[in-house]
């Protein structure tokens, strides 16, 4: 069998498990049914799911174990989900453009620069080592160009992009850094003693993006949004702290409890007018003097 056949393999088992804990006859069942429509002969024995667990948790850190007391395969559930449910995703869409050849007119990818993924492995390698980083960063709103060294704490995604927090051997100050403006990365060998009281979820706890500003508190926003738009926002919370108010067949009303960054400002008016500034008012006036300043340029 070639290496494509086991490999789509690993991922029908995935996939099937992921439904629903299966026994072996409910793979293979599945297996069977796949190797009609895919043209193969996925069926496997009890031995050779046992290897293909193995492989499959090597490859892609996946743990599928039998449960002797329901007597079925499943998922199991990892100390860090987050992290489980990102890889299964990240997963599904390796596996489907790797199997599928003669795709490109039949998936249109959006125009954008590098993520700076390239930089993400190494970065990590630094964080877990206690090594500090040095590189070229290239600023959005100045066209600054400077080196940096930095103790690298941790990265954080927002929105589709990536960013490393560290200290900044400069000033001393904690600071968020894009990976797509990172250049020239250098893993250096100077080590540097992680903070025993810095956390990074803490840190970004109540904050609706990458910005933390020290001078804001968290406050309790309450939103409303029309129906259609609630739709939306109940299937992807715009916060952890989300909680549902009112749902029925006027609006959709939430509460948050988060900082009133400038992340969070441009989220709310980019959904013009379907959402309702409840509370704070002081937010709800910022917003209304963005939108008159904002016709003034119509005039």
């Amino acid at each position: 069998m070639s290496k494509k056949e086991v490999i789509n393999r690993y991922s029908l088992i995935i996939n099937r498990i992921r439904k629903s804990p299966a026994t072996l006859k409910d793979i293979n069942n599945y297996l069977e049914r796949e190797s009609e429509i895919q043209g193969y002969d996925f069926r496997i024995s009890k031995r050779t799911l046992k290897r293909d667990l193995e492989d499959i948790f090597s490859l892609y850190k996946i743990d599928i174990q039998y449960d002797f007391s329901t007597k079925v395969y499943r998922i199991v559930s990892q100390d860090e989900p987050d992290l489980n449910n990102r890889m299964l995703e990240a997963f599904d869409t390796f596996n489907a453009l790797n199997q599928t050849e003669g795709i490109s007119r039949f998936i249109h990818f959006e125009k954008r620069r590098p993520n700076g993924t390239e930089n993400f492995h190494g970065i990590l390698h630094a964080i877990q080592n206690s090594k500090m980083i040095k590189y070229i960063y290239h600023k959005y709103w100045n066209d600054e160009i400077s080196t940096r060294l930095i103790a690298p704490y941790g990265l954080k995604e927002f929105k589709n992009r990536w960013y490393v927090i560290g200290k900044d051997e400069k000033d001393g100050e904690v600071k968020t850094f894009g990976l797509d403006r990172i250049t020239q990365l250098e893993i250096t060998a100077k080590k540097f003693n992680y903070p025993s009281g810095f956390d990074l979820n803490e840190r970004f706890a109540n904050c609706f993006g990458i910005i933390n500003p020290k001078d804001l508190k968290p406050e309790k926003i309450v939103l409303s949004f029309d129906v259609e738009q609630g739709k939306y926002i109940k299937s992807f919370p715009l916060h952890s702290s989300q909680q549902v108010l009112k749902d029925n067949a006027q609006e959709f009303q939430i509460s948050l409890n988060v900082l009133t960054s400038f992340d969070f400002i441009m989220e709310i008016l980019s959904y013009g007018d379907r959402v309702k500034i409840i509370q704070p008012k002081g937010l709800r006036n910022e917003i209304r003097n963005i939108y008159m300043r904002a016709l003034e340029n119509f005039r």
